[in-house]
Formats: C-alpha cells, structure tokens, sequence
C-alpha cells in the first residue's frame, strides 16, 4: 500500500490488576516469556507488517517502558522510520488521559504533523501476532471510515467483552460492552465478535470523532462512546481475526489473542509458552517477537552428581540467556535474564524474572517472582499460601506474586 499510515499505541493504563508487576511499571513494560515485554508484541506486528512510524503514548510509571523502548526499539530516521515514546503532555487540558478516545484528542498534533491517510489505534497490552496489511487492505477494500478487529468467541463467554454485532456483510450494526444477552454472528450460532481494542480509522473520521468527543460530558473512550456512536452513523465494518494469516504461522496459532489484564491470565499466557506445540511459536522466524538483546553469556547448567542430588538441569521450561542452574532443578518454569538456581534448590510452575537469585534448599512453585529478588536459602514459597499471603500478593488461582526488589528474611 502506498498510502500513508500511522500507528498510535495506547500504552498510559495503570494495569491494576496485575499489581504487583505493574508497581513500578506500565502494563505493556511487564515482563513477558523471560526475555520481552508485552509491548513488544504489537510493535512487532507493525515492524513485521511494514509500517515504520510509529507512535507510543505513555502515562503512568513510564520510566521502565520509555527506557526499553530507547534500548530495543531504534528505527533508522534516515528513513523517516521511528517508534517514539510520546508522554501525556497535557496540551489541550490540564488532565491527565480521561479514556482512550481523550489520549488521542490530546495527541492530535502528532496526526497534524504526520498528515496520515490512516491511523491505526491499537492497544499496548495484548499478547498476539497480527498481520497488520491485511486489515488495512480490508479497511481500504470495504471503504470503511472504521474498522475493528475483532475475534469470535463462545456466547457463553461473550459477557467478558465489549460485542460487535454485524450484518451478513460484516458491516457494524451494533455495540455493547459486556452484553448481558450477546448477538451472535450471522450463520455462526454459538459465536460472538469480541472487539480486540484495535482500530483502524480513516483519518478525517477519527479526528472528527475525538474533536466531537471532547465538547461532551462522556467517559471519553472508544469502546464506550466513540464506536456506538460511529456505527450508528457512519461506515464502520469489522475485520475477523480469526483468519489473519501470519507467515509461518501453525494452524494451531489461528487466532491466538491474549489479554493478560489480571494475575492469572498473565500466568496462564506464560505457562501455554513452554507446551511441546504451544498456541503462540516464539519460534516463528518469519514473524519474530523483536526485543532488547542484553550482552549476556549463554545459559549454564552446572554440576551432575544424580546420586548425591546436586543435578543442575531444567525440563519443559525456558531459560534465557545469562541464568546459570547451579545444582538445583526447575520444572516447567521461565528464567529470565540473570536468573540462579543454586545447589539443592527447586523451581516448579514458576516465573523468575531478571536476576532472581533462588537460594539453596529452596523451593518453588506456583510463583512469580519479580526482578532482583533474592530467595534465601531454605526458603518455601507457593506451599503455604496461608503463611504466604501474610508476605506477598496471592490471586484466586493461589498465584504467589513476589515483588520487584522486595527483601525476605
């Protein structure tokens, strides 16, 4: 396509239901498969799908995810190609973002400057691949002033999401967010379409929209305001994911989306990683998750005494470059950068992020333990969730959450 576009990433959302991972960082900066960050996913699409200029627009405790950005993401300038991280500069109004549909009318001068025939809004925190050239080419095929992209899901389920109903031709014909009596998609009973978060505007219409937005008294958000009112008057169709086609992608990958907005879910998307046919391929060369590269030794296994018990190794896990089992053993568990097992220690359906250090003796299950935290030995966590609660943060699900830096005694 020749035509101009540009990518505005929502990524100003506190995450509070992934505190304590989203303490001291954005949602889209929290770490994610032991060497990314969940914004990483979405820049990778674009990158992958062509589209060079892009826009991040950031709000709370965006120091971590500002800082990855300028390590991981510098495109060339001699090519007019970047990824800049964008802070609410409070421009039209003293506030800070009052809803999705208010960040960008405060970013407007950033379209102005630009002067894109499109722009695509897409959220920060989602875990998926997407071919972005294919809804583009539908957006412009369809003459559609919006497109959403949206994916089918269970009736049953439908009440988690905001619900696009549409015509035979796809053409939005209504919008509900957590509908308690869900429209099904023509021809497919038993489905609904659950909007992604993701849009793509003709230019005109969204400035349009934000500017007519801002002179009401509304929540001043997309999903809410913005797109019921604009599929009531405009063109508006919808884009199913479900048969976006990503090169090398395995049919089992078909319209893989996450949304990794609580602990558990979080927890869950990690865990799909390390199956032996896992729904997302981190593995993918033709489509690869683009992130920081951290001057790191290769990962180390040490010590194999089998009878004595000091036996550094790891089965069904992932471990990233710099993490060193020294005699402990870890089972279906992520290691990020700089992670240490040390001797007799046990790691189990576990997350350790950058350079946890486990302690011998130790054990482990069911955790997430957060940066630069130290494990003392002979330390339990996960199996006492009573005792453990009194420490740390555990979910429904009985997810121990170790926070980042946090010291135990």
């Amino acid at each position: 396509m020749s035509d101009r576009v540009l990518a505005m990433i929502l990524a100003g959302g506190e995450g509070k239901r992934l505190y304590p991972l989203t303490r001291d960082r954005a949602k889209p900066a929290v770490p994610f498969g032991g060497r990314y960050r969940i914004i990483d996913f979405v820049l990778s699409n674009f990158i992958n799908s062509g589209y060079y200029q892009i826009k991040v627009l950031t709000q709370f405790r965006s120091e971590s995810l500002d800082r990855h950005l300028s390590r991981a993401w510098r495109l060339s300038p001699t090519l007019g190609h970047y990824v800049d991280p964008v802070p609410a500069q409070m421009r039209r109004r003293t506030d800070w973002y009052l809803g999705t549909a208010d960040a960008i009318y405060q970013n407007l001068n950033l379209i102005y400057d630009e002067q894109p025939d499109y722009v695509c809004v897409f959220g920060g925190d989602h875990i998926y691949k997407m071919d972005v050239r294919q809804i583009m080419t539908y957006h412009v095929k369809k003459r559609s002033e919006l497109t959403v992209s949206a994916i089918p899901v269970p009736v049953e389920k439908a009440q988690n999401f905001g619900i696009i109903e549409v015509d035979e031709n796809y053409r939005a014909i209504g919008f509900e967010e957590k509908p308690s009596q869900p429209r099904e998609i023509p021809g497919k009973p038993g489905w609904a379409l659950a909007s992604m978060g993701n849009y793509v505007f003709t230019t005109d219409t969204l400035v349009r929209e934000v500017v007519a937005d801002a002179e009401r008294e509304t929540s001043h958000d997309f999903g809410r305001v913005v797109i019921p009112n604009l599929v009531g008057s405009g063109r508006v169709f919808v884009y199913d994911f479900a048969g976006n086609k990503v090169p090398g992608r395995t049919l089992r990958e078909r319209g893989y989306w996450r949304d990794v907005g609580n602990i558990d879910a979080y927890y869950e998307a990690n865990m799909d990683l390390m199956r032996v046919s896992p729904e997302l391929n981190l593995y993918n060369s033709q489509w690869p998750i683009h992130t920081w590269q951290p001057r790191l030794p290769p990962a180390k296994f040490v010590f194999a005494d089998a009878k004595g018990g000091r036996l550094g190794m790891a089965t069904d896990s992932l471990v990233s470059e710099g993490a060193i089992v020294s005699g402990g053993q870890v089972n279906c568990s992520i290691l990020s950068p700089g992670a240490r097992i040390n001797s007799y220690a046990q790691v189990s359906d576990s997350i350790l992020m950058d350079n946890v250090d486990v302690g011998r003796h130790a054990r482990i299950r069911r955790a997430i333990i957060d940066k630069n935290v130290a494990i003392p030995p002979g330390a339990e966590i996960g199996y006492d969730l009573a005792r453990d609660r009194k420490h740390f943060t555990v979910s429904k699900s009985g997810i121990v959450v170790v926070p980042k830096g946090m010291k135990i005694d």
